[in-house]
């Protein structure tokens, strides 16, 4: 048995702002990806998977029935399946915001939900809030709260602008010049980030009201145009937003930067050769970063590992 295949995500724009209903852009990245497997002989990690699953079974059980009505899982061919050795064989790096949960979520549900949505039929607003609403009860396994959008993103496989909470619908994205000096990366930190403790510090400062100030004017508001300058293709007004946006998230966003990444977050903002956000919560896993001259990027970051997505 080989499940499909379920790629990994990147959200350009949009980690913690959403929470907040600003917009958001997230895009498959297909060089990680993940399929349902079974073997008799299983490695460490396959164990450890299939493990995992045994629990996620059981949880997806009390799920549908907690919430009748929202999705309803073949679950006897489910456990079924992981008692024979089922498990997710994945390329996605855990803990580094490019969505590993979203791809297993996916891959669940494409086998097991009965009565599913497919890609193939006409995704209107409705049917994409749904798919979103299942997806984020399912991840919730994961992570304590989500917003459903990695799997949703999975399992799709095309870019997905969020314009608000209740406001989803599939998006294209400027062709890339593969020829171009610009380009988005993703910055390795070489730290495995947990997603809920940094929700939960998010939380605690939403408490207060500066901190919701800040984010409402300045956080949001750069996310968005962003987002806007992204699809339009109007680079120069985009790298004027995400600078705002980079000295924003350093002011503001501390605890989810690793703290040997201040100095080279800042040095970029200063010296305008590159510039750093959050991909996904943070707290490790990847940093994803802007630049309008790669090669120049590339020599002041030579210590570290870049990946490059996406070239202007």
């Amino acid at each position: 048995m080989k499940g499909p295949l379920f790629y990994s995500k990147i959200l350009l724009f949009g980690e913690y702002g959403i929470i907040r209903d600003s917009k958001g852009l997230s895009i498959p990245y297909n060089f990680y990806n993940g399929a349902l497997k079974k073997g008799r002989e299983l490695s460490e990690e396959s164990e450890a998977s299939n493990l995992s699953l045994k629990r996620f079974s059981a949880y997806l059980e009390d799920l549908q029935q907690d919430r009748p009505g929202l999705v309803t899982f073949d679950i006897a061919r489910l456990k079924g399946d992981v008692d024979e050795g089922m498990y997710f064989d994945s390329s996605i790096p855990q803990g580094y915001g490019v969505g590993s949960s979203g791809a297993l979520v996916a891959a669940i549900y494409d086998k097991y939900a009965c009565d599913k949505i497919t890609v193939l039929e006409n995704l209107t607003r409705d049917k994409l809030l749904k798919l979103k609403e299942i997806f984020g009860a399912m991840e919730s396994f994961f992570h304590g709260k989500s917003s459903g959008l990695d799997p949703l993103n999975s399992y799709l496989s095309i870019p997905i602008l969020i314009n608000s909470k209740d406001n989803i619908e599939p998006t294209g994205i400027p062709s890339q010049k593969t020829d171009g000096k610009g380009a988005v990366f993703l910055l390795d930190s070489g730290i495995v980030g947990e997603t809920a403790p940094m929700i939960q510090i998010f939380m605690e400062n939403m408490k207060q009201e500066g901190f919701r100030k800040m984010l409402k004017e300045q956080f949001i508001r750069h996310t968005d145009a962003c987002v806007e300058d992204f699809l339009r293709g109007d680079v120069k007004s985009l790298f004027g937003n995400i600078k705002q946006l980079s000295h924003v998230v350093f002011d503001n966003f501390k605890p989810m930067i690793p703290a040997q990444f201040h100095k080279l977050w800042k040095h970029g903002i200063e010296s305008n050769e590159y510039y750093l956000k959050l991909c996904g919560s943070g707290g490790g896993g990847y940093i994803l970063g802007f630049t309008q001259d790669i090669e120049k990027a590339r020599k002041a970051l030579k210590d570290y590992n870049l990946e490059v997505v996406y070239n202007f």
